[in-house]
């Protein structure tokens, strides 16, 4: 089954939006830790990007194989997401959470840019955008996390939270040609 251009319009265009709410949560959050919830209303909205990539990425395999645009948005939403929810937990740490919303304003101005390059018989490698200073702060960032932070929504007692590790990030950095 083909992809509808259709389907992927809406999904560029529903992406867009989510973008600009993303950067209205970092932009309240920056420099006030006190809105370290505005950090994990970012971590679901960009899971909503991830999980939309990775859905249409399964559903269209044919149009979108591995190592499409697709995919990579799907795999760089998982960081952002994972760095957002780690660092809605951190509001006793102003300057590192400060560091923490900067990296994230420079990483959804990098999704924005990844959606707009997006079309259906696009292969783009996006490793061009996730230079060496964006890689290390990302490291470093993740570094300072301690390791019982979760790195998606509150789980209820039944479940346990997930966490993401460092060898986790450096396999998606691996899928998206820079680990």
């Amino acid at each position: 089954m083909a992809v509808d251009e259709d389907i992927l319009n809406d999904f560029k265009s529903e992406t867009k939006d989510l973008v600009k709410e993303l950067l209205e949560f970092l932009e309240e959050a920056d420099g006030d830790p006190s809105a370290f919830g505005k950090l994990e209303q970012y971590g679901q909205t960009v899971d909503r990007i991830m999980g939309g990539a990775k859905s249409l990425a399964t559903n269209f395999m044919e149009d979108f194989p591995p190592g499409h645009l697709i995919h990579q948005m799907g795999d760089y939403a998982a960081l952002c997401k994972a760095v957002g929810y780690k660092a809605s937990q951190i509001s006793e740490n102003e300057p590192f959470f400060n560091v923490c919303v900067a990296f994230l304003l420079d990483a959804t101005e990098m999704l924005q840019k990844m959606v707009n390059l997006l079309g259906a018989d696009q292969a783009v490698n996006v490793s061009y955008l996730l230079n060496k200073t964006f890689l290390d702060r990302l490291r470093w960032i993740n570094s300072q996390f301690k390791s019982d932070l979760r790195a998606t929504v509150a789980a209820t007692d039944a479940q346990t939270p997930k966490k993401m590790n460092q060898s986790e990030i450096d396999d998606l950095l691996k899928k998206l040609g820079v680990g």
